[in-house]
């Protein structure tokens, strides 16, 4: 009895959940994503070995000054890391996922000066048919500011292009180290 109560009220939940999502402007910002590809002339071992570390992004990527394990083990589900910038700015990032078969991680961010939100990502190692290494980093996101219409710099095409040259700069840095050029 108490069950088909709550079927027939379950729709009017619903409708208020929606109507709720729209009055907070819920609506306002849809999930971005962009994905960067490298092709690196060294093999795939050496290339994993270079970014497989969850704490020391700074080996690869030109804007981390330091990087340094704050909570739970480096490599393992759970641990947090503090990213340093070179400009002093902070961001804190959790790993989600961690496969050394696969060679890839995911992780999210939790605090960042970035204009963007919710914000989730895979770096992952593999192979080309030409025996060249392909290193694929690809994010999910929203913008920073969800609301229907975003202040000046907090919108789509700005955290999309944020997130695109955070992407190339480290994949063209890795590039030149593994190449040596």
């Amino acid at each position: 009895m108490k069950m088909n109560k709550l079927k027939k009220q379950l729709p009017g939940v619903f409708a208020l959940s929606l109507a709720a999502s729209f009055a907070f402007g819920g609506e306002g910002a849809k999930f971005l994503k962009i994905t960067e590809v490298c092709e690196i002339n060294a093999p795939a071992e050496t290339v994993w070995k270079k970014v497989n570390n969850f704490g020391d992004l700074g080996a690869w990527h030109p804007a981390v000054k330091t990087t340094e394990i704050i909570s739970g083990e480096n490599n393992k589900v759970g641990a947090i890391r503090l990213l340093t910038l070179q400009d002093g700015a902070t961001l804190k990032e959790t790993l989600l996922s961690y496969d050394e078969k696969k060679t890839e991680y995911s992780y999210n961010i939790i605090e960042s000066p970035l204009p963007i939100s919710e914000y989730t990502s895979t770096v992952s190692v593999g192979k080309d048919k030409k025996g060249m290494s392909k290193v694929t980093w690809s994010g999910h996101f929203k913008r920073k500011d969800v609301s229907p219409r975003p202040a000046v710099g907090q919108d789509d095409t700005t955290a999309t292009k944020t997130m695109r040259t955070v992407y190339r700069a480290g994949l063209d840095n890795l590039k030149a180290i593994l190449e040596h050029k």
